[in-house]
């Protein structure tokens, strides 16, 4: 026992060194060490995506999951159920990379700040807003400045009705007429705006 308890600092520092090199060897080392809060806390900072490879138990640590959060956002994916519904790992997840919300509870996928944080970083992430969201217009209107008016496919089918909504997107982008309800792609003056619509490149998904 004595050899043991004296090997753990040495195969401790072994295998952080190993991870320096190498982030991915963590996969490869102990249940003890992937469950020690100060190892993967220092391992966080030299490989970014250490939480991947932490315990159950740790993955439920909110200081090491905002630790990892802060190094990429996207480490949300690694968090627990648990800590995917925590406000302030989710907002600081979303402000590092905007593809963060897809991992957030339902919930907080209702969170205006947490979504509108997301979108004004990328448009795309209007695709992960819940329901209500998607018929938010300060959210909306974010994502067609940013997309060239792709975003409007997302659009709740309220705004994809809005006569206004719809109007000023093809005014100045022709094609995502297509995403316009029914209703409206009969409109005269909807259909005339397209034909002097700035004719762009489609945006794929």
């Amino acid at each position: 026992t004595g050899v043991q308890t004296c090997a753990l600092p040495i195969y401790k520092e072994v295998a952080l060194t190993a991870v320096k090199k190498e982030g991915r060897s963590l996969a490869y080392a102990s249940p003890q060490l992937k469950n020690d809060k100060q190892f993967v806390l220092t391992a966080l900072q030299y490989f970014r995506s250490a939480l991947n490879y932490a315990s159950d138990e740790l993955k439920n640590d909110k200081d090491i999951v905002l630790t990892a959060v802060q190094k990429g956002g996207c480490n949300l994916n690694y968090a627990s159920d648990n800590l995917k519904k925590d406000r302030e790992i989710v907002l600081t997840a979303v402000n590092n990379h905007w593809e963060a919300i897809k991992y957030a509870s339902e919930e907080l996928k209702n969170d205006r700040e947490i979504v509108l944080t997301a979108v004004n970083n990328h448009w795309r992430a209007i695709k992960y807003a819940s329901e209500e969201l998607k018929n938010d217009r300060e959210i909306v209107f974010s994502a067609l400045r940013q997309s060239r008016g792709y975003a409007l496919k997302y659009a709740s089918e309220e705004l994809k009705n809005d006569r206004e909504v719809v109007l000023g997107v093809v005014r100045r982008y022709r094609w995502p007429f297509k995403y316009a309800s029914e209703e409206l792609k009969k409109d005269p003056e909807i259909v005339l705006a397209t034909t002097t619509g700035i004719r762009t490149r489609n945006v794929s998904d």
